[in-house]
């Protein structure tokens, strides 16, 4: 919506009057204020409560090829989040950044030339080509126009991790400067099936790709590749493919001083194989010695060269905040969040090139206004505010929410508890709900009993190796140390059972995740197990918005000594160890 003189007088009185006039003043904007056209309108009549309709009329229009994608940095960006805000002022909720809808993220976007990328192994003096998304993928975080690397020796590097903790260090006994190393994604408890390493099947962060790029830059790697399986990865190559290709986002370097490594991606399980079979060794026998405490890194007789052009551009995309302010601590504040990004259209594709979102996560987006809605048109106000956080580039790395923790607009201290919301199962009822990451904090205590009355129950994620605690943008308030709920929808389904449940996710990955096919779909789409799942989350939100507790995590929990550190607590009053 363009601001008026009167909506920017309007938003100008907020700043300094009591909640009442206050709301009435955003109420006022919301009705004064023209619709711009970036911002498709919608006629729809929305409901007070939690509502199916409203929800999928959420979805339906931020889902549509008219918001070609939700790419960050791109036109539909400027339509996503005028939507958004758009949506927050006709709920009555007030800028939730200052006096400003928006909070300012720093990007820098980096497109590759993926028809010039080259990749050559040479192996006894033989070279091997390797194809830009058929065999390989490449890219360059660190902003130059060209990266050249010039036999750079490569190095089998088990899982490429290097953890303490654990004591475990697959760059044991070598120097990889220089080098390109080359490892396995996920972690060595997984593939070896053995509970004692790590956290077994479950992967720990570790396994994550983004902590695998950030360790070799660390180790001083000129590049670095991950072997993808499907297992291990938890998605085909045709993901990884469609995540790397097109425009990449990163926060600039000031803003984000991790190191980064001058070129790394991912090759296939296939071109893997025959690269090490032609420098005379075994993947699959590499693979299961990589699984072992004591594992030493492998130097394959065999160099790598690569050329890769980009173009970098410092832009911005923005976080759009909307807040309901308490009526007695609206300094204390409870963050429902859901990322609005997606990846955009992919002009170089035939067909339907629009990767519209719909379940990932255009569901989100919606799951946060029906619960806005829900509590500002509440006959008694929360006593603490609660902020509603819509973030960009989650599909990029969580960066959103990354810079949103390095700046908040409530301080973390001050922070209650965040619910992230993230890819809605529109699969009917469920016998229960997955609780991403469970056994983590005592928010999960206070979700039970809300449980019980629908006769329901809390589950891990089925698929554990997946890393989905590490996937969305929860994680980077948890390692703050800020309390993080991340619900999922059940798997149990009142029809069909676990097989349903199982096949659904099954056939969702596999046919629309990070895919064009990823639609809205009227005639399909069951939306009351959402809409329960919602309510329950609302309620837990009503719950600590009025009651003052500030729940804790669990005993144990590597996030737990942040937020003692923020929050000091009694002995006494230690939470006890999860279940």
């Amino acid at each position: 919506m363009r601001a008026t003189t009167l909506s920017l007088a309007l938003l100008a009185l907020c700043a300094c009057t009591p909640r009442g006039d206050q709301q009435a003043a955003v109420d006022a904007t919301a009705d004064a204020a023209p619709a711009t056209d970036a911002a498709p309108t919608s006629t729809h009549a929305f409901n007070d409560a939690i509502d199916a309709g409203d929800f999928a009329e959420h979805v339906k229009q931020l889902a549509s090829d008219e918001f070609g994608g939700r790419g960050p940095g791109t036109p539909s960006e400027e339509k996503t989040v005028e939507y958004i805000k758009a949506q927050f002022a006709r709920i009555g909720l007030q800028p939730g950044n200052g006096s400003d809808w928006f909070q300012t993220v720093p990007m820098v976007e980096t497109t590759a030339d993926e028809a010039s990328a080259s990749m050559v192994a040479t192996v006894g003096g033989v070279t091997q080509a390797l194809k830009f998304g058929t065999d390989m993928v490449i890219g360059t975080r660190t902003g130059q126009a060209q990266v050249d690397i010039k036999d750079s020796p490569l190095v089998f590097i088990g899982y490429g991790v290097d953890a303490p903790e654990q004591q475990w260090n697959d760059y044991a006994g070598i120097d990889v400067k220089g080098k390109t190393v080359v490892m396995l994604v996920n972690d060595p408890g997984f593939h070896a099936g053995d509970a004692k390493l790590f956290d077994g099947k479950r992967m720990t962060y570790y396994g994550r790709w983004t902590y695998k790029f950030e360790e070799a830059a660390r180790k001083g790697a000129a590049a670095a590749l991950i072997i993808h399986d499907t297992e291990g990865a938890s998605y085909g190559w045709d993901v990884v493919k469609n995540s790397w290709s097109g425009p990449q986002y990163d926060l600039p370097a000031k803003d984000d001083p991790a190191p980064r490594v001058p070129a790394q991606g991912w090759i296939t399980g296939e071109a893997a194989t025959a690269l090490f079979k032609a420098a005379g060794q075994d993947l699959a026998k590499l693979r299961a010695a990589a699984n072992k405490r004591g594992f030493k890194p492998v130097p394959l007789d065999a160099s790598l060269s690569l050329a890769l052009k980009s173009t970098s551009v410092e832009k911005a995309s923005r976080n759009v905040v909307g807040l309901l302010p308490g009526s007695e601590t609206p300094d204390e504040a409870i963050v429902y969040m859901a990322h609005w990004d997606h990846l955009g259209t992919h002009d170089g594709e035939t067909g339907d090139n629009i990767y519209n979102g719909a379940v990932d996560n255009a569901t989100g987006v919606a799951a946060i206004m029906e619960i806005a809605e829900s509590f500002r048109k509440a006959k008694v106000p929360p006593k603490r505010s609660i902020l509603f956080l819509a973030v960009t580039l989650e599909e990029s790395g969580l960066l959103g929410s990354k810079y949103y923790v390095a700046h908040p607009v409530i301080p973390l201290d001050k922070t209650v508890a965040v619910f992230n919301l993230d890819a809605l199962s529109p699969v009917g009822k469920a016998r229960d709900i997955t609780v991403v990451g469970k056994g983590s904090s005592q928010l999960e205590d206070l979700l039970k009993p809300l449980l019980d009355a629908q006769k329901r129950k809390p589950v891990g994620e089925t698929n554990t190796a997946a890393g989905y605690y590490f996937r969305s943008d929860h994680f980077n308030f948890a390692k703050a140390g800020v309390p993080s709920l991340y619900l999922d929808s059940g798997t149990d389904l009142l029809e069909g059972g676990q097989a349903a449940g199982d096949a659904a996710g099954k056939d969702y990955t596999d046919n629309r995740y990070h895919k064009a096919g990823d639609h809205f779909d009227a005639a399909t789409w069951k939306l009351d197990g959402i809409i329960q799942d919602l309510e329950v989350v609302t309620t837990l939100g009503t719950t600590l918005a009025n009651d003052g507790q500030w729940p804790n995590w669990y005993a144990g929990n590597p996030f737990k000594a942040a937020r003692d550190a923020m929050r000091p607590v009694a002995p006494e009053s230690a939470p006890p160890a999860g279940k």
